[in-house]
């Protein structure tokens, strides 16, 4: 598999389950962390994991390698 597959694959996994927590973690009381913001954060990292993907996949296939 290539880098930019698994940038693909890993950033959308990241983004569906940040927007999961985003929309229903809502109510889940943790001392800690709020896992709305938790989830926010997760769908930014999954977000930037995918843009890098997509340019991976834009830019060729010897591009991960410089």
């Amino acid at each position: 598999m290539s880098a930019a597959r698994k940038n693909l694959l890993t950033g959308s996994a990241t983004l569906v389950v940040g927007l999961l927590l985003w929309l229903f973690a809502g109510d889940v009381e943790i001392p800690v962390l709020t896992l709305t913001k938790v989830g926010v954060v997760m769908m930014v990292v999954g977000g930037l994991e995918l843009a890098y993907g997509l340019y991976l996949t834009a830019r060729g296939p010897g591009a991960a390698r410089r």
